[in-house]
């Protein structure tokens, strides 16, 4: 009797740490990811269109129509290339962004506080805190790799590709669309009202029209030029005209190095988070 005993309090702690994880991560990533695509056969088509057609656009009238005013551009490897050139990789990770983002914010938000409170009925099956995160951020993914990887194909039809490293844009677009994805839902995660979120469109815009995505860095006072940096679409920006131009050099390792940061504290604070609001 008491050999059992000792055994049994052995092994509770082991046991209780089992159940922890379990209460966290059930292993049903791709039910949440499946009932996402699943929803988006009845989503208005022109709301996802949309969030791929802005930069082509973008792309079009200062690219080619505007760029035919500017002229070349410098890069700070000496590379000369067309403006078009120049900020198609930026315009390529803001449509990664986009799609991320809109994903991982607007519609979290609509299913944690309205609609049902989706995210409360699915904690009550077989799914924890970390399935949930997963699964949204893992199609927020789906729509901002789709996105990019359409607009890829269009800079390669206008001759804006100019190195076949552009190839590895896909996936390090996957990777910035991952970052964005999991800061976006961590932070929806403390919104409680509509009026809160316009607070993303307030921090996107800036990094949109700031982050050296239409213009060299080198036109700000160097303060300027480290707030700049601390953008993470800066580095995405970089990432991606690095591999489409082949401007290569070490500063890309970390632009990759601050996206998987970004991944990893966003779904810590998005699982703690989730499970904080639904389950403690």
């Amino acid at each position: 009797m008491t050999s059992t005993r000792t055994t049994g309090d052995a092994r509770g702690p082991e046991v209780r740490r089992q159940s922890a994880v379990r209460a966290l991560y059930a292993g049903n990533a791709r039910a949440v990811l499946g009932r996402e695509l699943a929803a988006t056969r009845s989503t208005t088509w022109t709301v996802i269109l949309s969030g791929f057609f802005e930069p082509v656009f973008y792309l079009l009238a200062m690219g080619k129509g505007l760029g035919a005013f500017i002229g070349d551009v410098t890069l700070p490897s000496g590379q000369v290339v067309s403006y078009a050139a120049f900020i198609a990789p930026g315009l390529l990770a803001v449509s990664a962004m986009n799609g991320a983002v809109y994903d991982s914010t607007w519609n979290v938000f609509f299913k944690m506080n309205m609609g049902g409170r989706l995210f409360q009925s699915m904690l009550t099956t077989s799914i924890g805190p970390l399935d949930v995160a997963l699964g949204e951020i893992a199609f927020a993914l789906l729509r901002g790799g789709a996105y990019a990887a359409a607009f890829l194909v269009i800079m390669q039809v206008l001759g804006l590709v100019l190195s076949p490293w552009a190839l590895l844009a896909v996936p390090a677009v996957l990777l910035i669309a991952f970052g964005f994805a999991s800061i976006g839902m961590a932070i929806t995660s403390y919104m409680t009202t509509i009026q809160q979120m316009d607070v993303i469109n307030t921090v996107l815009l800036p990094m949109f029209l700031f982050s050296a995505t239409f213009y060299p860095i080198t036109v700000y006072p160097e303060p300027v030029q480290w707030v700049v940096k601390a953008f993470p679409l800066w580095h995405a920006v970089e990432l991606i005209r690095g591999l489409t131009t082949g401007a290569l050099s070490g500063a890309m390792l970390g632009h990759l190095t601050y996206f998987v940061v970004m991944i990893a504290v966003g779904i810590t604070f998005t699982a703690k988070r989730l499970r904080a609001l639904f389950l403690d």
